[in-house]
């Protein structure tokens, strides 16, 4: 292998070759060349510039871009999941709809939030919310939720909420939060969660304590970049999909909207999010 050092050995060899051997006297657009024979020139010069491919190519399969490698990396990466997303045929969806897989708060896909899922009963409807937040949010506007239900983070199941052990502030990211808000039905499970990811164990009422407080810093939050995603929204809206001069209530009823009469191509989820957000507020 060819190593830089034995280049810059090489090069600067070179270097004193020429400096010893060629005397180059600017004639208007000429040169002179004195006490060496050009076709040496041309000889040192390929066998450098074959040394500088030979080490260049060399360099790039130590960095696993040749053969079955560069192949390899010209396929698009894959997007990180997140801890609180789960296949959505491992999701269970209780809310009922054309929106049910939307957080009927923030529009939020629930299969990719389901970890952090809660449910309650609203005036005589079941509600599914992306979490806590959007639970506490309902709360704020005066709707009287019953028997709130969360998301069992070992099991994926629907456990009682007022029964659920909560670990909160680990290392794992929250949802609508910037401190995050995990449930279990056994204790046992919360403390592991707790010893590997940090984070405090409490109950649903500590746990809702925390939402509390931090519900209007988290809203500010949320706001500043629900309208940047608007904004991002407009456009996508514009070029990839048909015109609408429907109105929406929320962003929840915009995506399903979107999803039903088929209004854009091409949207992932993050993208689908934007143009509903820009849907419901424009």
């Amino acid at each position: 292998m060819v190593t830089i050092l034995q280049l810059i050995i090489c090069l600067k060899r070179f270097i004193d070759f020429i400096n010893t051997n060629l005397t180059l006297v600017y004639y208007d657009i000429a040169f002179k060349i004195q006490g060496l024979d050009m076709k040496r020139i041309w000889i040192v010069v390929l066998m450098l510039l074959t040394l500088v491919s030979f080490l260049d190519a060399d360099m790039k399969c130590a960095a696993g871009k040749c053969g079955a490698a560069m192949e390899t990396s010209a396929k698009p990466k894959k997007m990180i999941k997140m801890f609180q997303s789960v296949p959505k045929d491992k999701s269970t969806l209780l809310q009922e709809g054309k929106a049910r897989a939307f957080c009927p708060e923030c529009g939020m896909t629930l299969p990719m939030f389901f970890k952090t899922n809660h449910v309650a009963h609203v005036a005589g409807k079941t509600k599914q919310y992306c979490s806590i937040h959007c639970l506490v949010e309902d709360m704020q506007k005066g709707s009287k939720l019953k028997g709130i239900q969360v998301v069992d983070t070992h099991s994926l199941k629907f456990i009682d909420a007022t029964k659920a052990i909560y670990v909160i502030g680990s290392h794992k990211k929250g949802t609508m939060t910037g401190v995050s808000k995990y449930a279990f039905e056994n204790k046992a499970d919360a403390e592991v969660f707790a010893k590997v990811n940090g984070g405090k164990v409490t109950d649903f009422n500590g746990a809702l304590e925390v939402a509390k407080v931090e519900f209007a810093k988290d809203s500010e939050m949320i706001a500043k970049k629900q309208a940047m995603m608007a904004k991002k929204g407009e456009m996508m809206y514009g070029k990839m999909c048909q015109k609408t001069d429907e109105k929406f209530a929320s962003t929840a009823e915009a995506k399903a909207f979107i999803v039903s009469n088929k209004l854009c191509k091409g949207l992932n989820g993050k993208q689908m999010q934007a143009v509903g957000l820009y849907l419901k507020n424009r």
